[in-house]
């Protein structure tokens, strides 16, 4: 069964990581998107190196066949006022609204480790307090009713090193959210990375779910950086990440289960990896063979 509903992405993080700007500083905007779009992909996230401009960037992309698929949003509702994250989210929101995305992917950095290279990201991992909790869920609402002013959807990224990483955290924030004002994004590789179940997640979400990302885990990197109690960043160094087809995840089983639930959107290919290691438009290309093998798309 071959769904036209589903859009297939990459990201820019293979190319230059926005986290580690040292990682991919000698590849140009120019280069990423286009390999992006020479590899077979249709659209796109945003990087640091990607005009701010929405005419300017939109005539780049058009040239290429790439569309925005979205754009990701660090909120702070644990820990400043709700008016700063909202200020910064409609600015968020109308560039993205006018670059034609649909939905804004939305995490929660209050607490959050990812950023920071020597603190473990097990072992250190945040866990919010009630009140927390509530200012989260409660901000999350807000958010989504500020999006469906531009008709369009938050998707909140679950995501290693922060406050919603698990199971039972992506379980507690979907039970009190509204579930027509706060979406799903479903991310594979944090998933596995953290020890959670992705079919699990996806079978118990799969309404909500309007976003998704595909990652895989090289296993044995994983375990290392667990055993060294080691950084988000300093996995992402070591090459925990890697793209479909070339780590522990067996995609068929959640391809078919993503075409079963007659999903619409994007999927995008993300994998954060030191480029000089790992050549960005190759394994661009190596996810882009697999993902056609595992689904026809």
């Amino acid at each position: 069964m071959i769904s036209n509903k589903i859009q297939l992405g990459c990201a820019p993080i293979a190319w230059t990581n926005d986290d580690m700007p040292e990682l991919g500083s000698e590849n140009t905007f120019e280069q990423c998107i286009s390999e992006m779009a020479l590899a077979g992909y249709t659209g796109t996230e945003i990087g640091n190196k990607y005009p701010k401009n929405p005419k300017v960037l939109k005539e780049y992309l058009e040239l290429r066949n790439l569309k925005v698929a979205s754009a990701w949003f660090s909120a702070f509702l644990t820990t400043k006022p709700f008016e700063e994250t909202k200020k910064e989210f409609i600015k968020h929101r109308d560039f993205l609204h006018a670059m034609g995305a649909k939905v804004i992917v939305v995490a929660e950095q209050g607490h959050s480790i990812q950023g920071k290279i020597k603190e473990p990201v097990f072992e250190n991992k945040p866990y919010f307090t009630e009140q927390e909790w509530d200012k989260l869920t409660k901000g999350l609402e807000s958010l989504g009713e500020l999006a469906h002013e531009k008709g369009m959807e938050i998707v909140y990224h679950h995501h290693m090193g922060t406050g919603v990483q698990t199971t039972e955290e992506i379980d507690r924030l979907m039970q009190n959210t509204d579930s027509d004002k706060v979406k799903l994004l479903f991310d594979t590789g944090h998933l596995v990375f953290s020890g959670e179940d992705p079919m699990e997640i996806f079978n118990k979400y799969q309404s909500r779910i309007q976003h998704i990302h595909f990652k895989d885990i090289r296993e044995k990197v994983a375990k290392e950086v667990k055993e060294k109690k080691d950084s988000f960043l300093t996995a992402v160094k070591k090459g925990t990440f890697t793209v479909p087809g070339d780590g522990m995840i067996d995609f068929k089983p959640i391809m078919e289960a993503i075409l079963k639930s007659e999903y619409e959107g994007w999927i995008i290919v993300e994998a954060e990896q030191d480029p000089a290691k790992a050549n960005p438009y190759k394994y661009a290309l190596k996810a882009r063979k697999y993902i056609k093998e595992i689904s026809g798309i």
